[in-house]
């Protein structure tokens, strides 16, 4: 791949994604207040990570009964759990016609490989990780495969083509298998501002480049969250839904700390509506790792609440009350 990204191939980018975002704004401005109609109908899916289940330990075909009967739209697996599932006689086939039956949309798949790395070797490596489990994700009926920032302790302001170049290869990779890689952004690690997400993103002039937010991770990494609208919320496909307490300060925070949408401080009545307006329709997918959580429930009842209280959470907020 050649050292310098096609600016002009960037620039374009930036342009279209502008106007995708001009589009959204003037259409949803409009539909915006008819969504108080559509109680039973939201714009977006309710969706499970299924790292809200990991301390119950359960196979993958487990996972996706418990997390269709509680009523979500769409499921995020982790590919850890795929392979334990692959490597105990299990079929990908399997999977992908449980997935099928239910309805469930499979959002993505949670993977990590070191792709960024300043290692050569490494990357190498990595991408060959990648390519397998993009392969996997395919047979599942999966589009798309979450890929944080690995391999580096933090971002180098100096070195933004190169993380372009380094997300650019594994978006061609996805190219290839069907699978786009999303950039997730972790609000404790390497890639923890937006800005510097969407640099990365824009730089590549790919033109399925996307990322992944959360929103304790979004709040984590320091992040404003009245610029959000900047951003073509119509390009992401799904967002991590979690809320967070008011203490201790945010740069203190443990993944632990998340809590259940609706029981900490996250102002959802304003967020969601301007990610409504700025085109996203995508899932919102729960992600959790809280212990108490885990220690007062079982996975059927923990899936319950989930979907409860996120689909009330968002309900409200579209609704303005």
């Amino acid at each position: 791949m050649s050292t310098n990204i096609n600016r002009r191939k960037a620039l374009g980018s930036i342009a279209l994604g502008a106007t995708a975002a001009i589009s959204n704004l003037s259409f949803t401005h409009l539909a915006f207040d008819k969504i108080s109609l559509l109680e039973e109908k939201l714009p977006f899916r309710i969706s499970m990570n299924c790292s809200t289940l990991l301390h119950y330990k359960l196979p993958a075909d487990t996972q996706i009964d418990l997390i269709a009967n509680a009523g979500f739209d769409g499921i995020e697996m982790w590919m850890s759990d795929i392979k334990t599932f692959l490597e105990k006689g299990g079929s990908t086939a399997t999977l992908r016609s449980k997935l099928k039956e239910y309805n469930l949309v499979l959002e993505n798949i949670i993977g990590f490989s070191k792709w960024c790395s300043d290692n050569a070797e490494e990357r190498s490596k990595a991408l060959a990780q990648l390519k397998d489990e993009m392969e996997i994700t395919k047979e599942l009926g999966g589009k798309f495969i979450a890929t944080p920032v690995q391999g580096i302790e933090k971002i180098d302001p100096n070195k933004y083509d190169q993380y372009a170049e380094r997300y650019a290869a594994i978006l061609e990779l996805g190219d290839e298998t069907g699978v786009t890689p999303i950039l997730e952004l972790w609000g404790m690690g390497a890639l923890h501002k937006i800005s510097d997400c969407t640099q990365i993103a824009i730089a590549t002039g790919h033109p399925k480049a996307t990322m992944l937010l959360d929103f304790y991770h979004v709040h984590r990494g320091g992040n404003d969250w009245d610029t959000l609208d900047l951003i073509n919320a119509g390009k992401l496909p799904v967002i991590h839904m979690n809320d967070y307490p008011a203490t201790p300060a945010f740069n203190l925070l443990t993944d632990a700390d998340r809590v259940l949408p609706g029981d900490g401080v996250c102002d959802f009545e304003t967020i969601i509506p301007k990610l409504y307006q700025a085109g996203f329709r995508g899932g919102f997918s729960v992600e959790l790792f809280n212990k108490t959580y885990w220690n007062t429930m079982d996975a059927p009842t923990l899936m319950k609440t989930c979907y409860e209280k996120t689909r009330e959470v968002v309900t409200k907020a579209l609704n303005g009350k």
